[in-house]
């Protein structure tokens, strides 16, 4: 299942930065039981999820925090002469006798009328006072925050590491996955081949001869998943179905932003038809969720899984490329929103019967 990020109150950054580092640290437990797991790939590729959602969020409370703290500071020196005015006043009532504040040149009367005005203006200055105080005390929090934040990232990151490359070992290790048919080389070779696109490979690939085919295998009805399917990426969808890049290059499917080294996962049970490099995509993989369909993810720098497997959902088929961020540039990108944290982008196509179709009606994503 393809974690998200966590809904968290958006008019407090520290909140936010706080949950965050919550649930790294939930992620950090999921890797300490990922071994004694009966299903070690999948409590470990969960685990690679929970770090990308907890560090995700981490990016994004601290960008709130540092525009937040920016904002505070920039009141500040907007209304600078007008705070050191207030704080004047508020100096000179606190360290002045009470007499002398009623204390008035022109009798009982004037003093009375001093005193009116006293009465109307303090609540005024206390109020400003107290919002100036609440200032200055939030820029304090968001301030430890962010500098407390590196430790949090360092963890974070070397956990996330960690549990990769743990996953990785464990899919190479696994041997226990229902296989539908075994790989023929010749005839893949030959599809490669001659397929000068990827309409022409997908086409080719429904029907390539199989070797090998097992019974035993039930597929669910992937007609049912119409509306429901999760992203196979924590990313953003950059470009939709046909929308022309900046090259005014249109393509059948959808462009998504993704983070370095971030996991690929099966949106739905799926058998995998294809996993290796093809033309200019680099790394794809071609699932097949139902009779008829096929699913291709381009992109990936690292695969898993054998030709024939039958995934189940949620099993991750590879990592993004990349080099994932270090706390300090990670904090320096947040600080400018530099956006250098989605740095790979994972192409995906979902084809019926070789003809490209829309992922919008069939992502939950593509309903915003």
């Amino acid at each position: 299942m393809q974690a998200s990020a966590p809904a968290v109150a958006q008019s407090d950054p520290a909140l936010n930065a706080r949950l965050a580092m919550e649930a790294l640290d939930a992620a950090a437990i999921k890797l300490r039981e990922a071994e004694r797991s009966r299903d070690r790939v999948a409590a470990l590729t969960e685990t690679v999820q929970a770090y990308e959602v907890g560090l995700a969020a981490m990016r994004e409370g601290l960008r709130r925090a540092t525009i937040r703290e920016a904002s505070i500071r920039g009141v500040f020196e907007a209304e600078s002469d007008r705070l050191a005015q207030l704080l004047a006043v508020l100096q000179r009532i606190e360290a002045a006798p009470e007499p002398s504040l009623l204390l008035h040149p022109d009798g009982p009367t004037g003093t009375a009328r001093s005193g009116m005005i006293l009465s109307e203006v303090a609540p005024v200055l206390q109020k400003e006072a107290l919002a100036l105080k609440s200032a200055l005390q939030e820029v304090a929090v968001l301030r430890a925050l962010q500098e407390s934040a590196v430790d949090v990232l360092e963890d974070g990151l070397k956990g996330a590491q960690e549990a990769r490359t743990r996953l990785s070992q464990a899919i190479s290790d696994r041997s226990d996955l229902p296989r539908r048919f075994t790989a023929n080389p010749e005839a893949m070779q030959t599809l490669i081949t001659s397929s000068e696109t990827l309409e022409a490979f997908a086409s080719g690939l429904m029907t390539v001869e199989l070797d090998g085919v097992e019974g035993g295998v039930t597929a669910l009805d992937f007609t049912t998943a119409r509306g429901s399917l999760e992203m196979p990426v924590l990313g953003t969808v950059l470009r939709r179905f046909g929308q022309s890049d900046a090259a005014g290059i249109r393509r059948p499917g959808w462009v998504i932003a993704t983070g370095p080294k971030a996991i690929v996962t099966t949106p739905w049970p799926a058998t995998i038809r294809y996993l290796g490099p093809l033309l200019d995509y680099g790394n794809v993989v071609v699932l097949e969720p139902g009779e008829g369909y096929l699913m291709v993810l381009a992109g990936l720098d690292q695969l898993y899984g054998r030709l024939g497997e039958v995934l189940p959902k949620g099993a991750a088929v590879g990592l993004m490329g990349g080099a994932e961020l270090d706390s300090q540039a990670i904090l320096i990108s947040s600080a400018q929103a530099s956006g250098a944290e989605r740095s790979e982008t994972l192409y995906m196509e979902l084809r019926w019967n070789s003809e490209a179709v829309d992922p919008k009606g069939w992502f939950a994503a593509g309903k915003e």
